[in-house]
């Protein structure tokens, strides 16, 4: 790798700026997860089944509102589609902290749609302002940054809030967000190239931003994907020459297309269970002011797995990945203290990054060419929708029998997804050999 190339592109101003306020605005976020889900149970007396419905329905409210976004964007310019996520940062954080939960749905709802595409923006405009390798180059280290913030962000996020801060704490995640999105609005970086690309340039840029949509999903993992997932439409939709409009078929989408989709649905569920898990036992064992600790090991050990996959030669399949880590998550609910529950969370971290990384690669493999970025656009649906699922069906085991019951129920329902996926992969291979054989047998 030429390092130096990393030295180059920081030395320009616009690239610089953009990096660090790319940094900057994701940190609020990445602390809101678990800002809120303390604020429904410790200051509103709800359960755990409660803060997972409205992580639930804030995902759910990023997935449709991050292709309009993105629309906006490219239809009206950066300045005028960002009016509408500043204004509702400040506003709506502002207010959910304030009122009771049958408002806060509504309301994080109105959120998620109008979210701060940062991951979107951020990834245009560094494809915009550097090309060839520069650009990968860029990407490499914005993916990097966002590994750093989300090991970081929930740590704090929870140190605010087991403090008794939950009210000024979301309270500023709405104003640093909206600061932030103040300052793309002066700092206005394009998103748009004035130069005529020929075909080939422009396939490399739509390539590059494809790959980097897909790493920014691996550098979120495992406590903060919603955003990243959900944003990944818009830039497989870009990329695919699509841009809103439907497929007219899906001559692409095979059984082993539908089985990557499941092992990415299954990775969101598992990882959004286990992180309403690990704030469950902890909190439920007195022990809330610890929470950040977990949550630097679990993230941490999934940066050291994405590292060791990434310098593999040879790929893994993503089924046996995802069944590794729903199994190994399911003892951390049996863990008796903090440290006991950090070192458990390093097993099934070490696993996160790369069972979105296999997932994200298969498809690319089993995919032709032309149809890959409508794929992954599917792909980037069944991540978002197993996250939505993964933190209320933890929650109802955890509030209806104990807080270890969240970590055995997401892990037990990742493992039977998993066996299923293998049993159905082995009947159909018998089906494709018998029927191989039985074409073979008239010829002889």
């Amino acid at each position: 790798m030429n390092f130096s190339l990393y030295r180059e592109m920081l030395s320009v101003t616009s690239v610089r700026r953009l990096l660090l306020v790319g940094m900057v605005a994701r940190i609020p976020h990445s602390a809101a997860g678990v800002l809120l889900t303390l604020h429904i149970v410790l200051t509103l007396g709800k359960g755990y089944a409660a803060a997972g419905a409205a992580a639930a329905v804030f995902t759910i409210g990023i997935a449709i509102g991050a292709p309009w976004r993105g629309r906006r964007v490219d239809t009206v310019g950066l300045r005028k589609a960002l009016i509408p996520s500043v204004v509702s940062e400040l506003v709506i954080w502002s207010v959910v902290p304030h009122v009771s939960y049958e408002w806060i749905l509504p309301l994080v709802f109105v959120g998620g749609l109008l979210t701060l595409p940062i991951f979107s923006v951020i990834r245009q405009s560094l494809g915009v302002l550097v090309d060839g390798e520069q650009r990968r180059s860029a990407y490499a280290l914005d993916s990097i940054a966002t590994e750093v913030v989300f090991m970081i962000g929930p740590a704090v996020g929870a140190v605010v809030a087991t403090s008794g801060f939950t009210v000024l704490g979301l309270t500023i995640v709405g104003v640093c967000t909206s600061a932030a999105g103040l300052f793309l609005l002066w700092f206005n970086p394009p998103t748009r190239s004035d130069d005529v690309l020929d075909a080939s340039q422009t396939a490399d840029r739509d390539a590059d931003e494809l790959h980097a949509a897909e790493a920014a999903v691996v550098a979120s993992a495992p406590a903060h994907l919603q955003e990243a997932a959900s944003e990944m439409a818009q830039a497989v939709s870009q990329a695919s020459g699509l841009r809103g409009k439907m497929a007219r078929n899906f001559t692409w989408f095979s059984a082993a297309v539908a089985a990557v989709f499941a092992v990415a649905a299954g990775s969101g569920m598992v990882l959004s269970g286990t992180d309403v898990g690990i704030v469950a036992v902890l909190q439920r064992g007195g022990h809330q002011n610890e929470i950040g600790i977990v949550f630097f090991f679990w993230c941490a050990s999934s940066v050291v797995g994405g590292l060791i996959y990434g310098a593999m030669h040879r790929p893994v399949s993503p089924i046996l990945l995802l069944l590794g880590m729903a199994a190994l998550t399911i003892p951390m609910g049996f863990a008796g203290d903090t440290w006991t529950l950090a070192w458990l969370s390093l097993l099934p971290g070490v696993l996160c990054a790369p069972v979105l990384s296999a997932a994200s690669e298969k498809v690319a493999d089993i995919v032709e060419e032309d149809r890959r970025g409508e794929a992954m656009g599917w792909y980037g649906s069944a991540l978002t929708a197993g996250v939505a699922f993964g933190s209320p069906f933890a929650g109802l085991f955890i509030d209806g029998v104990g807080p270890w019951a969240g970590f055995v129920a997401i892990g037990t329902a990742g493992v039977v997804l998993c066996l299923a996926g293998l049993v159905l992969q082995l009947r159909r291979r018998r089906i494709m050999t018998n029927a191989q054989a039985g074409a073979v047998d008239p010829a002889d």
